[in-house]
């Protein structure tokens, strides 16, 4: 979810307004998604290289999540959403710690759709803590089996959910900025040239046509 500052610069708007617009964008997108068939869908909310922003947007974006599991947490759950909030605890505040506990357990039975949110994650990190988690099992002689890709994925932040079909970046950069890299390996790749807080559900219809067309291979013959 890429161009919340861009957009509100654009429009000589605090970079705080241009995530705040962004969130409504989220609103949107998790009821069209549904509704449009999807059953997964995750979304990059804050990476383990934005601590490196200003202290002042860190603490925007941590109150929006905040925002975001008040104002909407009861509706996710009347409606099947089950939340799982993917990425490190580490650094994180107690408070911030306990909304991701309350949002998470609130919605564990639900399997309508399920709203994967990455937040405090990195892909390298991510693959970093389950070689660490490994090493950690087979040292205290706790690891079954041999360490294979089914045995790694297991231990990802993702274990029980599918490699993701397409992964989609908005605001029109070509790149992946550390998103999913090992779920990510055999995903199509959508760049959309829109910045995320006008991303609409139109845009979404447009990525999977863009999916529908492409003939995946898997390193096979078609």
């Amino acid at each position: 979810m890429d161009g919340n500052g861009r957009w509100a610069s654009a429009r000589g708007l605090p970079r705080a307004m241009g995530h705040r617009q962004g969130v409504e964008a989220v609103r949107a997108l998790v009821r069209g998604s549904a509704d449009l068939g999807v059953t997964h869908l995750t979304l990059f909310g804050f990476s383990t290289e934005n601590w490196r922003r200003s202290s002042e947007e860190v603490s925007t974006l941590f109150d929006l999540l905040k925002q975001f599991v008040d104002a909407d947490l009861d509706d996710l759950a009347r409606n099947g959403v089950r939340v799982r909030i993917l990425g490190s605890r580490q650094g994180l505040s107690r408070d911030i710690l306990d909304i991701i506990d309350r949002a998470e357990a609130r919605t564990a039975s639900n399997s309508r759709f399920n709203l994967n949110v990455a937040f405090n994650y990195g892909g390298r990190d991510e693959i970093v803590r389950t070689a660490k988690a490994l090493l950690a099992e087979a040292q205290a002689g706790a690891l079954q089996g041999e360490i294979d890709e089914k045995a790694f994925a297991a231990r990802l932040d993702t274990s029980g959910l599918p490699d993701p079909d397409m992964i989609i970046r908005t605001s029109g950069e070509m790149r992946i900025s550390n998103f999913l890299l090992w779920q990510g390996a055999y995903s199509e790749l959508v760049f959309m040239d829109v910045l995320w807080p006008d991303f609409s559900v139109d845009h979404m219809k447009e990525a999977i046509a863009i999916y529908q067309a492409r003939n995946r291979r898997f390193g096979g013959r078609p």
